[in-house]
């Protein structure tokens, strides 16, 4: 077992002889089943710890103690043995996340998305014989969670953290020329997430295969410690090993070449370098220092993500034993005290969203497309920036980050020494922080979109004296590994901008303290500053509750909350705050607003305990919620998925997703208004009307009548007209901006439902089985236009080579399973997501129908 895997994209070129390197996919053809053979002895994680560790020495400052004695914890069962017979377990295809698969259950906490992702499971898979003298490495990109990696029946790594890659060295215990056995047991502990994580082998998993002179991962490290349009300097340091039972003496080279879409070089080399040569004793790594010099490069920008890939060579005479391509841009960046965040000399505001990890319907198991439609979406709003809340991404999320340009704030963990939930990572901090923080960096440091380091979210040692020291050593780990990026972390203690915890890191992020920023700064006049999490508003789509009230502790409507975009937990604010706050002061970096999307889990205010519910519900509703936790122990609510999205869980818009691209795309002229207008129950009652626009003014008007022209006061980011009395029929607002028309918008009284609409978010998908179709089914009346209250249940069907691989509708209260074909739409819309198989070469036809409804089909041909 060796050290984690970086994040380099490693191909092998087709002039490069066997014993170079190559990659494959290995996520396909794995067998599964949950949970230890019946005879199995009790098994914990902590049992796996001493052997775990060693294989991890490589990334920790003192080595641990060697492994017991004796047989490794596991090797005895059944299902490790290379005999196994597992032919009657199920066969999949990684990404796999067991728990997404099934049914909600009423019974489960929503706290972690009412769905069974704990447990044990297992996986298993043949792997052919490798050549003599060729090293064989398995690399995981993320397993949920103590993962144990049996090769022929024999322990020979695994990992506690599920967010963290790792390889596993299997060289010395394949059989050459024969067939082995690979087995992974996974142990999802209970009470260990505050959110859903999903379980399985949730990201992809790798075969590497080098010679024995190769580069070992993470061991190219690109830095640009000179970045302009006029010139650029690239630093490089490569390491190499030597795992002959000889002396070899080896000749490394460097060389520079642009990117193309991919990642992958182009053209002649922009910056060759003078090759090194190396002689390595038996066993021995040796690392090298290149500099290279570029006139005029294309720089990495948030406008023009323009990337470059340094390709390390590895020689002895002229035969290939190793080549490396390391992607990367060329840019700068500063955090600065009093004029926020700059890229490439310029200020750029960060108008970020946190996300969690889990894609809507699909859980926690990575698909490139679902996460590209994901920031696709976010960019259409004006998004620039993601935190990865609260733990490493998937490898392929910050590719796409990369090639498409947004900035990243990468972060570690969500606990430090102190628990949030019983089993949590604090039982791992104290023997794999600096295992994990190491490989955390060394995977992650070569891409240009990230530009900090995040060591914790919200840790509860940020108000305890201890919790200095503890963030001190992590800040140290990190400017070990990577000296060219700040460290933060997401603070929510006010007294940790004051106590000495914010010396501890570079720039310092807040969540949820608007209030505090100039106080901050008052205190820290040289320490960068942003909004690590912010808003936290809650809302469910097209749920709009009377009267409206401006009291975020409002809003709350059976288990939906109203969409007016005034309802907040206790600690949070609305948009509005956030951005006031902001524009006082430009020495806030911008913002990471929670969030970007909804996400499985932490529905607030409905969790399954009091807390939050009784902050928010009336006297009445708090001793029902009294009785229930008498009777059952805790609260038992439908909800099993956030309420903090500014999309919704399918993707599918907000309002609030209009009232942040009116702030963060001023130039796209637009003007959104809510609510909707068919409310047949409201007719002479007061219904207010709000306009979100990037104009600075606008004018209403009802069924032809002007209802007035508002004007944005300093400090307000919304238009409201707040008297309107409902009549049926068209409401119209025309923005203007310095006095002249800029937008128009129109929502209307529609009609009965009459039909279905289908809207695939692209006709042509690749034919590989994983790439997607995300298909919109909209209930409309005769004229085409959305019904805004419809549900009625949708049955979707697929003729030819493909899957309906789930189907959603954005309602966080709806329990049917994303496998099921059936689902009632959420206020008009629903989501089926599409595949086709691989190798397909004909198209399918997607087709909804609903009772009473007048059906609607979509083709998706194969490109």
């Amino acid at each position: 077992m060796s050290n984690p895997a970086p994040l380099v994209f490693l191909a092998l070129a087709l002039s490069v002889p066997a014993q170079a390197r190559e990659r494959l996919d290995w996520s396909a053809g794995w067998r599964f089943t949950q949970g230890d053979p019946a005879d199995a002895s009790v098994l914990r994680p902590a049992d796996f710890k001493p052997w775990l560790l060693a294989g991890a020495a490589t990334l920790l400052a003192t080595a641990p103690p060697a492994p017991p004695a004796g047989p490794a914890p596991g090797e005895a069962l059944a299902y490790a043995q290379p005999g196994f017979d597992d032919a009657g377990w199920r066969l999949l295809d990684l990404p796999h996340d067991w728990g997404v698969e099934t049914a909600f259950q009423q019974a489960l906490p929503g706290e972690t998305g009412k769905l069974p992702w704990q447990g044990v499971a297992w996986y298993r898979k043949r792997v052919p014989g490798a050549p003599a003298g060729q090293r064989t490495v398995l690399e995981i990109d993320g397993a949920l969670a103590n993962s144990a990696v049996y090769c022929n029946g024999r322990l020979v790594g695994g990992w506690p953290y599920g967010y963290t890659s790792y390889q596993v060295d299997l060289t010395g215990c394949l059989n050459p020329g024969a067939d082995n056995s690979l087995a992974i047991r996974l142990d999802n502990p209970a009470k260990s997430s505050r959110w859903y994580p999903g379980g399985g082998l949730y990201r992809h998993v790798w075969l590497t295969h080098t010679g024995a002179v190769h580069v070992p991962a993470g061991q190219v490290f690109v830095r640009t410690p000179e970045a302009s349009a006029a010139r650029a300097t690239v630093a490089v340091r490569v390491a190499v090993a030597n795992a002959r039972p000889a002396p070899v003496t080896v000749g490394v080279t460097v060389d520079v070449y642009r990117a193309d879409a991919n990642g992958r070089p182009v053209g002649v080399p922009l910056a060759p370098s003078r090759e090194q040569p190396r002689t390595l004793n038996a066993g021995e790594r040796t690392a090298m220092d290149f500099d290279l010099r570029l006139a005029r490069p294309a720089l990495w920008d948030v406008a023009a993500p323009q990337r470059h890939v340094a390709v390390t060579v590895v020689k002895q005479g002229g035969r290939v034993l190793d080549r490396v391509e390391t992607p990367f841009g060329i840019r700068s960046i500063a955090f600065t005290a009093d004029d926020g965040f700059h890229l490439n000399g310029r200020r750029v505001q960060l108008n970020g969203v946190c996300m969690h990890h889990d894609l809507g319907a699909l859980g926690a198991a990575f698909n490139v497309r679902a996460a590209e439609r994901q920031l696709e979406l976010l960019r259409e709003m004006g998004v620039n920036a993601i935190r990865t809340s609260h733990n490493p991404p998937a490898p392929e999320l910050l590719e796409l980050t990369d090639r498409m340009g947004f900035l990243v704030i990468d972060e570690l963990l969500d606990t430090w020494t102190q628990a949030k939930k019983p089993q949590d990572y604090h039982q791992h901090f104290a023997d794999w922080s600096e295992a994990d923080l190491r490989a955390w960096v060394r995977r992650d440091r070569n891409h240009p979109s990230v530009i900090l380091w995040s060591t914790g979210n919200e840790i509860h040692e940020q108000g305890m004296p201890q919790g200095r020291a503890v963030s001190a050593r992590l800040a140290a780990l990190v400017n070990a590994e990577d000296p060219t990026r700040l460290i933060t972390v997401g603070a929510n203690v006010v007294d940790a901008g004051f106590n000495g915890f914010q010396r501890t890191v570079g720039a310092f992020g807040y969540n949820y303290k608007p209030h505090e920023y100039a106080r901050f700064h008052t205190a820290n006049p040289t320490q960068p500053l942003y909004g690590s999490e912010t808003a936290s508003t809650v809302s469910s789509r097209g749920e709009y509750l009377f009267p409206v009230s401006d009291n975020q502790a409002q809003g709350l409507m059976g288990y939906h909350v109203s969409s007016y975009d005034l309802s907040a937990p206790p600690w949070a604010t609305t948009p509005d705050t956030e951005f006031r706050a902001q524009d006082r002061h430009r020495f806030v970096a911008g913002e990471f607003v929670w969030t970007g999307f909804d996400y499985l889990g932490e529905p607030t205010p409905f969790n399954d305990d009091a807390t939050n519910l009784l902050n928010f519900h009336t006297s009445e509703e708090r001793e029902r919620a009294r009785a229930e936790i008498a009777r059952l122990g805790r609260l038992q609510l439908p909800s099993r998925s956030a309420y903090f999205g500014i999309l919704d869980l399918a993707g599918f818009k907000k309002d609030r997703f209009y009232l942040y691209q009116a702030r963060w795309r001023p130039d796209l002229p637009m003007a959104h208004i809510l609510p909707h207008w068919n409310w047949p129950e409201r007719v002479g009652l007061v219904t207010p009307v709000h306009v979100y626009t990037s104009g600075d003014e606008a004018e209403l008007f009802l069924n032809g009548r002007s209802l007035g022209r508002r004007q944005k006061a300093e400090g307000e980011y919304r238009l409201r007209w707040n008297d309107v009395v409902y009549e049926p029929g068209e409401l119209v607002v025309v923005a203007y901006k310095a006095g002249k028309e800029w937008a128009r918008s129109l929502v209307a009284t529609t009609g009965a439902a009459d039909g279905l609409q289908l809207a695939a978010d692209r006709a042509a998908i690749t034919a590989d089985g994983r790439d997607l179709a995300f298909v919109t089914a909209t209930v409309a009346d005769a004229a085409g236009r959305a019904v805004p209250r419809s549900k009625p249940l949708l049955s979707f069907t697929l003729d030819g080579p493909g899957e309906i691989v789930a189907t959603d509708n954005g309602d966080p209260t709806d329990h049917t399973a994303f496998k099921s074909t059936e689902r009632r739409a959420f206020n008009a819309l629903g989501l089926a997501i599409v595949k086709l198989k691989a190798g397909a070469t004909g198209p399918v036809l997607l087709r909804v129908t609903s009772e009473g409804l007048k059906p609607a089909e979509v083709v998706i041909r194969p490109r």
